[in-house]
């Protein structure tokens, strides 16, 4: 029986990037785009033109580069907006505007306009986007907070006006799965041409039932879903990828329709999203979490002995991870961690993997074994550490201990100039960020810290997240290191690095950050 095909509309590199920290460089983005495109994303919103020139080229390079999805980028209800992203996408093979206006009453009050002034406001900037591309997707921001009657009569008008997608975001993680349902059921039931069009649904996590949410829509007649990997997204996040995918994979039996995602590639680009934008996975976060195939529980071990199937819906493999036979430790050769990376969803180019393998057999020399969450440690540690080389860590050695202050002395590269300074602190950290600070002033806010770490044991590596903010704008640094403070010293560089480059390359009110009335959903 042929299946009810529901595509997949991908907004990391847009709705994901406007997480506060997560701001992605422009090679990150290109990488990303190409990893979506590979794995089976029907449309890619690869950013929001108008922000920035950044924004604008990352958009329009992308287009160039796609091989299969749509590529579209977002524009608000005015017509340079809407003419900015018709050029950022028209080299891409199948483009794609995205244009949106608030329609509840809490989002009228901003732009101060009554029903009908926006209901013009939509005729025109719909019919301008269609005269600039075939292909319009047109969005009533916080849909599910708006009046049913008046919501019927905005969607009306964007199909008149030609509009060939519709979506219907829940912007605030308003709405449950019934009411979701019934939406969707009753638009599609109630409004003139809404059988012409296909109706999509974003919903964001607030309250914890994005994925449910997008699922009942769904069955309710919804045919794309708005998403992004891991869910990364403002505030909760948004539906995440992986779980609407593997949800109707796993169960087709009651959701009975078909995409087009290759699902073994999910765990590899969670993976490089988190290295990206700095962001984690918890634990125990559905599909990609590393306890998401764990069992520790006696009886859960013994019936996975017995019987894999007693406690697992879906197999490690279905989602990218494998399991393989080869331990790595210091003899291990070039050929064998090029082997074991592949297994973990990684392909480097022979210089990344040089560079990669140094630091690999220095970790193995302090370590007895190096398990996968090292080498994938590894590659993101030697992804920050390429960023920017404005200013590089040459060494570091720490006093500590019950008797304070602890002290820090630091020789720090600021563009190729070798400086050293001895700085105090409350603990070895304190003391390292001051030490930088002084011999690179500066006055970002150090907005989060954060320590994990990578494997068990005494001997194992620190993963260390630092998020910083100047002048609005907000960087994510990351590094992991068998001694903790040196991870800590690097990522607090990292995140400087970014700060500086992101700095130099935007101009002011440029930034996507400073876009008022940005978020489409």
């Amino acid at each position: 029986m042929t299946q009810d095909r529901v595509y997949i509309f991908d907004t990391t590199l847009r709705d994901g990037e406007q997480s506060p920290g997560a701001t992605m460089t422009h090679s990150e983005k290109l990488e990303l785009a190409e990893m979506l495109d590979d794995m089976g994303v029907d449309i890619i919103e690869a950013g929001f033109p108008i922000a920035s020139e950044g924004d604008f080229k990352a958009v329009s390079e992308i287009a160039k580069r796609s091989t299969n999805a749509m590529i579209c980028g977002l524009a608000r209800a005015n017509f340079k907006d809407i003419d900015r992203c018709a050029e950022a996408v028209r080299h891409a093979a199948q483009p794609r505007i995205h244009t949106f206006i608030g329609t509840s009453p809490l989002h009228r009050a901003i732009p101060n306009l009554t029903q009908d002034e926006m209901a013009e406001r939509i005729h025109e900037t719909v019919t301008h986007a269609r005269n600039l591309c075939d292909n319009v997707q047109w969005s009533p921001m916080d849909a599910t907070r708006t009046e049913y009657d008046y919501l019927c009569r905005t969607i009306e008008i964007a199909i008149k006006a030609g509009a060939s997608t519709i979506n219907i975001p829940d912007t605030v993680g308003y709405t449950a799965p019934r009411e979701s349902a019934e939406l969707i059921g009753r638009l599609i039931k109630d409004v003139p041409g809404a059988t012409e069009v296909i109706f999509a649904t974003h919903c964001h996590n607030d309250l914890g039932m994005a994925t449910a949410n997008s699922l009942a829509a769904v069955d309710a007649g919804a045919r794309q879903i708005e998403c992004t990997i891991n869910g990364l997204g403002e505030r909760a996040g948004n539906t995440a990828l992986e779980e609407v995918v593997m949800a109707m994979k796993v169960r087709n039996d009651i959701m009975p329709y078909r995409t087009q995602i290759d699902s073994t590639k999910i765990m590899a680009i969670s993976r490089r999203v988190a290295t990206v934008s700095g962001f984690a996975v918890q634990f125990n976060k559905a599909i990609v979490g590393k306890n998401a195939f764990a069992h520790e529980s006696g009886i859960h071990q013994d019936g996975m002995l017995k019987n894999a199937e007693t406690f697992e819906i879906m197999r490690p493999e279905d989602v990218g991870l494998s399991e393989t036979n080869l331990v790595m430790g210091k003899h291990s050769g070039r050929a064998a961690l090029r082997s074991k990376l592949k297994d973990l969803g990684i392909d480097l180019a022979d210089n990344q993997l040089n560079d990669v393998f140094v630091r690999f057999k220095d970790l193995a020399d302090r370590k007895k074994e190096v398990f996968d969450e090292d080498l994938l440690a590894l590659v993101r540690a030697d992804t920050a550490d390429e960023q920017s080389d404005h200013l590089n860590l040459k060494s570091l050695r720490v006093v500590c201990g019950t008797q304070g202050p602890q002290e820090a002395s630091l020789e720090l590269s600021i563009d190729g100039v070798v400086r050293s300074v001895t700085a105090t602190g409350d603990g070895p950290v304190d003391a390292t960020f001051n030490a930088v600070k002084e011999l690179y002033p500066h006055a970002a806010r150090l907005q989060l810290y954060q320590v994990n770490a990578v494997t068990e044991g005494t001997d194992a590596q620190a993963t260390v997240s630092v998020r910083m903010e100047e002048d609005g704008k907000i960087a994510t640094g990351q590094s992991a290191d068998t001694d903790t403070v040196v991870a800590s010293a690097k990522a607090y560089i990292n995140a400087l690095n970014r700060l500086i480059v992101r700095r130099e390359k935007s101009a002011p009110g440029e930034d996507l950050k400073s876009v008022s009335y940005k978020d489409a959903g």
